[in-house]
């Protein structure tokens, strides 16, 4: 059932992050300090670590990397499955003061090879069934200098190190760990992230905003490669002395269901498209099946019906979220209690929003722009990039690339990615409205639209859909519903029907492919 606001905890006060300060030892030694050291921090497909052990093994881990000939300020590139080793290797190298990269495990060996290179790490610390895709360019990395292998060399790692570790002397402003951009505009971007901004994320959006507590199990389809996983399977829940359920596997419905049903979690975060996929599936669970208080959708817009249709099937609402990988979590967001369909919600407290035009004007209430974001998580730069930096990070304000409207309650509503837009008839058209129009329509899964050129040369929208299984829908009857609800220059003209869309491994969908054909 919907949360009301008596539901919602009262936002804590902002953590004041020490000067000198290890995000490691914060986020494992508060719970040993709480007695939760018996408790379950994680649960994988193979078993559970408590957070004991899961300081113990940090700890040896962290000191094996020392052992090895590393030192502070190194990087060790992370390209793992989501296991419980996952959070030993990451937590262990900053303990160490040493620099996690943490990367996408669905890329291409093309892409490894840059990241490696760009990063210059000095170890690789892959999943077993990763390794093929390192393989071919392990010889000509001039600066690596240490494979380990999880479930080989990895053990060996942990046996160098001893149980105890003093965290290395870093402080809050010190490099902590990268993630690299989704690269849908360009080469990826190492984003490089300070030690005070997981802990700050979980106090401002996870306790703050969400109300998460140490009795909470928490389940993210999304990775933890990707910022929005992160938080939400390890910064979150650590922060709050809470478990996290690991899935390893592609989120598919039917894996999802299956912890959603046997683990019991209190909290879910996914996106749009697993959602739609989720509903769309005939084996979705009955509502008493499940132990959710929370779900959360961030990554794309969650249309409206999507939401609506949760709702219906599951008797709980989605709380839709904008975040990125230079604020590092959600911002803006809907909350327990003060959600409305069709926006992303408010500004999270403690970050400050503004909506800019082309100029970096103000932009008055109701119009399109540009959206910024001031707050204590943002990206310290992109490494080895100044222009990219300078373009993005401006002052204390972080361009996000997304367009937004803001109504007279605060709520945003998304209209796309500012190189997403389309001019159709000398006005602006976001797709994003497009594709929620499209998706209202009982027989669409999925839509993208893009622009397309025109005898004329003229940019018009094209569509891509994806039906629902068994259901069916004629060109012709989707324009007229998309006329229906929107004004009729922005319609598709072009409807093109697919199988499957093209998507990150986070989910999103990958637009410039779909331009590309």
């Amino acid at each position: 059932m919907q949360l009301s606001s008596a539901d919602h905890s009262v936002t804590p006060p902002r953590v004041e992050v020490p000067r000198t300060y290890n995000a490691a030892f914060d986020l494992i030694e508060r719970n040993l300090q709480a007695g939760r050291g018996a408790k379950a921090a994680f649960h994988d497909d193979a078993g559970s670590i408590t957070y004991a052990q899961l300081a113990e093994r940090a700890n040896r881990f962290g000191g094996g990397l020392l052992a090895m000939g590393l030192r502070m300020e190194d990087r060790v590139l992370l390209a793992m499955h989501d296991t419980i080793d996952w959070p030993v290797a990451f937590l262990g190298a900053i303990r160490a003061g040493i620099i996690p990269v943490a990367v996408n495990t669905l890329l291409t060996t093309k892409d490894y090879e840059y990241m490696l290179a760009d990063s210059r790490a000095k170890a690789l610390v892959v999943s077993e069934a990763l390794l093929p895709q390192f393989k071919p360019i392990l010889e000509r990395m001039p600066f690596l200098k240490h494979i380990i292998v999880t479930g080989s060399s990895f053990n060996e790692v942990l046996a160098k190190g001893g149980a105890e570790l003093a965290p290395a002397p870093t402080n809050r402003d010190d490099a902590c760990f990268w993630l690299y951009s989704s690269g849908s505009t360009g080469m990826p971007k190492g984003t490089v992230h300070a030690h005070s901004s997981m802990v700050e994320t979980a106090e401002l959006y996870a306790r703050g905003a969400l109300g998460m507590k140490d009795s909470d199990v928490v389940f993210s389809a999304a990775k933890l490669f990707f910022a929005y996983g992160l938080g939400n399977s390890l910064s979150f829940v650590l922060a709050a002395g809470a478990t996290a359920v690991l899935m390893a596997e592609r989120p598919t419905p039917a894996a999802v269901f299956k912890r959603l049903t046997e683990k019991k979690p209190t909290l879910f975060f996914g996106v749009p498209t697993l959602y739609a996929a989720m509903l769309a599936d005939a084996s979705f669970p009955k509502k008493e099946a499940l132990a959710l208080r929370i779900c959360v959708s961030a990554g794309e817009a969650l249309p409206p019906q999507i939401a609506k249709s949760f709702r219906d099937k599951a008797g709980l609402e989605i709380l839709d979220g904008i975040g990125s990988t230079e604020m590092l979590h959600i911002f803006l967001s809907n909350r327990p209690g003060d959600l409305r369909y069709g926006t992303t919600g408010k500004a999270v407290p403690g970050y400050e929003l503004r909506l800019v035009d082309e100029q970096g004007n103000p932009v008055p209430q109701g119009e399109l722009g540009e959206l910024e974001i001031s707050g204590p998580t943002s990206a310290m730069y992109y490494w080895n990039n100044r222009a990219k930096s300078r373009a993005t990070f401006v002052g204390a304000w972080t361009k996000s690339g997304d367009k937004y409207t803001r109504d007279a309650d605060g709520f945003y509503a998304y209209g796309g990615r500012t190189d997403d837009m389309l001019k159709v008839s000398g006005i602006w058209v976001s797709p994003a409205e497009v594709e929620a129009a499209l998706v209202g329509h009982p027989a669409v899964l999925e839509a993208a639209v893009v622009g397309k050129e025109d005898e004329q040369k003229l940019v018009k929208p094209k569509a891509y859909v994806v039906l629902k299984p068994g259901a069916k829908a004629s060109e012709d009857e989707l324009k007229a519903h998309v006329k229906e609800k929107l004004a009729p220059y922005k319609y598709p003209r072009w409807i093109e029907f697919a199988s499957e869309l093209p998507k990150t491994a986070t989910g999103k969908i990958q637009r410039f492919k779909l331009r590309a054909q």
